[in-house]
């Protein structure tokens, strides 16, 4: 029987963060089967996902607030096999996608693994598992995705058109990042991981928050510029808005009060970015580009 504490930790809400990659590489894509695009979407946030927090919470075992999950209860063995069940559920969907997502989909499972697993733990060395994290959630989800729809098969996803908002993906994983383990440096510190926020600071987090947002909105508005037109690149700098504005007025909050960089805030500001980004996506896809 499943236990409570198995599916909270399956974090099944929080694979909504991470659907703007999905979306983006949906929103740009020359065509889209309806059947292999809904098969992608289980596959990521209904299989591979969860898998990957069921695994990580397996090991971190923490007892204070992780993404997604407030209050965290105790983890058990069953959390661990429902991960392995849930990586196999994805590898199996992904067959019926295709052969190359099957074994992309295999890929992310051990990074997943090594990023967590005590043998290897890359979530010890601050820059490493900042730059995998971010690699794998953001650009190489995106060309899962491509290679998933299937248009124009492997090659036409390496060429430029593809690999260049690949890379932005990674660049928004990479600015939020940091902002999703702000609150966790005491529960970091006691399990020895020293993650990239630990090692900037709470302030020092912010500030490099902003700087990567701001160098991800610059290359997001050149490619939209670029493939699209200017209106377009404005409505996503328009459609974003809130979640800047948001995070000034979080950060004011924080300069004040530096016990404010919390996990309510922090939950709240990837809403307001993941609903901005996704509904400007989505928007994006199925009203042709946008007028």
């Amino acid at each position: 029987m499943l236990k409570k504490s198995t599916l909270l930790h399956l974090r099944l809400p929080f694979s909504f963060y991470l659907m703007p990659v999905y979306f983006f590489a949906l929103s740009v894509a020359d065509q889209v089967s309806i059947i292999p695009a809904l098969l992608i979407f289980v596959a990521l946030h209904l299989f591979l996902y969860p898998a990957s927090n069921a695994y990580n919470s397996y090991f971190d075992k923490d007892e204070e607030s992780i993404g997604g999950l407030k209050h965290p209860p105790p983890v058990s063995r069953q959390l661990l096999y429902a991960a392995f069940l849930l990586d196999g559920l994805a590898w199996l969907t992904g067959l019926f996608i295709s052969l190359p997502f099957a074994v992309m989909a295999i890929m992310y499972s051990l990074v997943s693994r090594a990023y967590s697993h005590p043998s290897i733990r890359l979530k010890k060395y601050p820059l490493a598992s900042w730059l995998v994290a971010g690699f794998f959630q953001g650009f190489f989800t995106f060309m899962m995705v491509c290679v998933g729809l299937g248009s124009g098969g492997i090659e036409e996803s390496l060429k430029t058109p593809v690999l260049i908002p690949a890379f932005l993906s990674s660049m928004l994983l990479w600015g939020s990042y940091p902002m999703t383990q702000v609150y966790q440096h005491r529960e970091d510190s006691r399990r020895g991981d020293r993650t990239l926020s630990l090692v900037l600071g709470i302030r020092g987090t912010f500030y490099f928050t902003a700087a990567f947002f701001t160098l991800a909105i610059a290359g997001f508005t050149f490619y939209y510029i670029t493939y699209y037109s200017l209106r377009q690149a404005l409505l996503f700098q328009l459609f974003l808005l809130p979640m800047p504005g948001y995070f000034i007025y979080w950060l004011i909050k924080v300069q004040k009060n530096i016990s404010l960089a919390d996990f309510s805030h922090s939950m709240r500001l990837n809403t307001i970015s993941a609903f901005c980004l996704n509904l400007f996506f989505l928007l994006f896809r199925f009203l042709g580009k946008l007028p």
